[in-house]
């Protein structure tokens, strides 16, 4: 039987594995909690990629305690040997009497495979505790493990007149600098971000992460006819805190061209520690869905896309969107660069609508986010 007292618990061991927000993937954020005679006496999250998991942390933490405990959990004890041994085990071994999870872990790995080991070895199993927000918490991972895709989620910065660029071109800043901010943090949180050539060629941006602490995102450019310089900033060579099996050769961006892309354009890039990847390209335009496989591929859960109107139109239009987030600033331009095209959709009924919308003041600006609804 759950009890109010499971569920408190439980909210801290996810307030725990949210600590792991952006340096676990592609394995899941997992929090764990032991409790001993309504006493904690152990608690861990899963830190980073190879590092102990969560509830090995936590039944480090209690030792002897742990023994005749309750161990909450955000997600299924894993089953498998990974780059760790399975949590399953420590479980059963440390004396641990009761298990209360969260929700099953979807990988066919695992999937039910931990909590059946446990009752074989007598342990009391409770699962669904506050399943809705550890589904949330770690939705990029369920889209991978279920998609073998990472989650992509769309941000714009745009006008009250829904514009992201003036008549002369110019962009920046539409927002301010607490919407910034929150920007460098979803870049943090993602293992990769991605814009198109036009992005590029106007703003010569970064893409890296500066204002908070965190780990860079490898960088993705949509460049079907390499028309992007070599020596445009988004191609320097990254801090060494990008994950190396993401990225290329010791750079950290990756250009998804056609086929047909000029030869040596590649072998510049190539030169400069940038990986180019073929894709097709029909219309002059890389395949978004071919490029979500193939990162997908490399085990990249989560994609932030900072693309313009093109990208942003293509994305919608295609239904690639997992997640929207608009940064809209009290301004207004008129004449200018719209900030979403052609997406197919000819009337008001049709409209594409936001499910469970978030609405956050950031200084002067307002994020508008939630998940797409595809009629």
């Amino acid at each position: 039987m759950v009890t109010e007292q499971d569920r408190n618990y439980m909210a801290l061991a996810l307030s725990l594995a949210e600590r792991g927000r952006g340096t676990t993937s592609p394995n899941p954020m997992v929090g764990a909690v032991i409790v001993h005679g309504g006493v904690v006496v152990g608690q861990g999250w899963h830190e980073r990629v190879g590092y102990e998991h969560a509830e090995v942390a936590a039944i480090r933490e209690a030792g002897g305690n742990a023994r005749g405990a309750t161990l909450y959990v955000t997600m299924e004890p894993c089953c498998h040997h990974g780059k760790t041994p399975p949590c399953s085990d420590a479980v059963a071994n440390s004396g641990i009497t009761r298990v209360v999870a969260a929700m099953t872990d979807p990988n066919p790995l695992v999937c039910g495979g931990g909590f059946a080991y446990l009752r074989l070895g007598g342990i009391e199993i409770e699962s669904g505790v506050l399943e809705d927000r550890a589904m949330k918490l770690n939705e990029a991972y369920l889209k991978h493990i279920r998609t073998g895709t990472p989650f992509l989620t769309l941000k714009l910065a745009v006008t009250l007149d829904g514009r992201i660029a003036a008549r002369d071109g110019s962009s920046r800043w539409i927002t301010g600098p607490e919407a910034h901010k929150r920007v460098h943090r979803m870049r943090a949180w993602s293992d990769a971000v991605m814009v198109g050539a036009g992005t590029v060629a106007a703003d010569d941006p970064l893409l890296t992460v500066r204002e908070v602490e965190g780990k860079n995102p490898v960088r993705i450019i949509l460049d079907a006819r390499l028309r992007t310089p070599p020596d445009a900033r988004v191609y320097d060579r990254v801090p060494q805190n990008v994950q190396k099996h993401f990225g290329g050769p010791g750079g950290g961006a990756i250009v998804f061209a056609e086929d047909s892309a000029d030869p040596a354009r590649v072998e510049a890039l190539k030169r400069g520690g940038v990986e180019v990847v073929n894709v097709d390209a029909p219309g002059g335009r890389v395949d978004l869905n071919e490029v979500m496989k193939v990162l997908g591929g490399r085990g990249m859960t989560s994609v932030l896309c900072e693309g313009g109107r093109a990208v942003a139109s293509s994305i919608l239009l295609g239904r690639i969107a997992d997640r929207l987030a608009f940064f809209i600033a009290p301004k207004i331009i008129g004449d200018g660069l719209d900030a979403v095209g052609d997406i197919g959709i000819g009337s008001m009924g049709r409209a594409l609508v936001l499910r469970d919308p978030e609405i956050e003041v950031l200084g002067k600006d307002v994020l508008v986010a939630g998940y797409p609804v595809y009629r």
